[in-house]
């Protein structure tokens, strides 16, 4: 990390790569060395600007690049490639299809002629640019991280607002698939027979009970309505909030023990396990890597993580082969903010060595 004008002369030199984390609502840099350790443990952040259309979220990335350069004692001649991890689908490489997640004027946009054109006018050269879907990129960073030395394949899940997976196999790639879609396996179908819930509409418009419904905040209300229907006299079945805010409150309130909430996470876990063991049955990974905001310190107790993990391991166990019970290891999401910037980064460097 880069400390003053002694960081700037060690780091004057040195070849860097640059990822930029291109999220809907802000947008973060991150940089790794070409032995791909961090530049930085420090993430720059900025609003995206999505309102503003395409062109000023482009300029608004390159402006990043620059803040995020000079205190790191970096220069532009020293950027050897970029990587831009941003929400899918993909209409084909480097153009986007429709988001849930970004305004519709960006539908269609080729962002990566317009990236690759305002790093070189920035640069003064051409910068190879890569580009993918910000969940497969935060794996890919995750997975360097837990297999260190090792070129174990691992499997990422994310629960959040939806389920972000990803798979990346031995050479430190992700899983894309022909169509850049690969690993959407937050809409396969949940084994609805096993959790006893019925099959509630997902955001994807597929109606056969997504997995992403029963492990994330997009599948709480439905769940926590059933819930309220026999319980009364808890709070949030007398609270004026709506469905969304009620199903925010819950994770706060797990923290506190609230037992309806805590039943809540406790199936969303073993919904979890679930798709964790039939994931494995397809992809036979060594590590399991479980993100997301329920896995964030700075968001759960230690005590609340440690049982969401642990109802994962022993619901997956007993589907999965005796050599994966005694191999496969789940854990905990290491790198937190810094994974999708420093993914991008890494598939810039993977890139230029190819």
């Amino acid at each position: 990390m880069a400390n003053g004008k002694a960081g700037e002369a060690m780091n004057s030199d040195r070849p860097v790569y640059i990822g930029t984390d291109g999220g809907a609502t802000t947008s973060k840099v991150g940089g790794v060395w070409e032995d791909g350790t961090a530049v930085s443990t420090r993430l720059l952040q900025r609003a995206t600007n999505a309102g503003a259309g395409p062109g000023a979220v482009v300029h608004g990335w390159v402006e990043a690049i620059s803040d995020y350069l000079g205190p790191n004692g970096l220069a532009w001649d020293q950027v050897r490639g970029v990587g831009l991890a941003i929400p899918g689908p993909f209409q084909r490489y480097g153009v986007l299809d429709r988001s849930a997640n970004l305004p519709a004027e960006f539908t269609g946009f080729d962002i990566h002629t317009a990236y690759s054109s305002a790093l070189a006018d920035r640069a003064g050269r051409a910068i190879p640019l890569a580009i993918g879907n910000d969940g497969d990129l935060g794996g890919v960073a995750e997975a360097r991280h837990v297999r260190g030395a090792s070129t174990a394949s691992v499997v990422m899940l994310a629960p959040g607002s939806g389920l972000g997976c990803a798979y990346i196999g031995r050479d430190g790639l992700p899983l894309t698939g022909d169509t850049l879609a690969g690993m959407e396996a937050g809409h396969m179908a949940a084994p609805l027979q096993e959790l006893g819930v019925p099959a509630y509409p997902c955001g994807c418009g597929r109606t056969w009970g997504c997995i992403e419904v029963y492990t994330t905040l997009s599948g709480l209300p439905h769940l926590l309505a059933a819930k309220l229907k026999q319980n009364p006299d808890h709070e949030l079945a007398r609270s004026q909030l709506g469905p969304k805010e009620r199903a925010f409150a819950l994770r706060g309130l797990a923290q506190k023990n609230d037992p309806l909430a805590v039943e809540l996470f406790d199936f969303q876990a073993r919904a979890l396990g679930l798709h964790v063991a039939n994931l494995t049955m397809a992809l036979d990974p060594q590590f399991v890597v479980i993100g997301g905001g329920l896995m964030d310190p700075e968001a759960t107790t230690e005590p609340f993580r440690e049982r969401y993990l642990r109802i994962v391991r022993e619901t997956a166990a007993p589907y999965l082969f005796p050599a994966q019970r005694a191999r496969m290891s789940i854990v905990p999401a290491a790198l937190g903010d810094l994974s999708q910037a420093i993914g991008a980064a890494l598939v810039a460097l993977y890139q230029d060595r190819s």
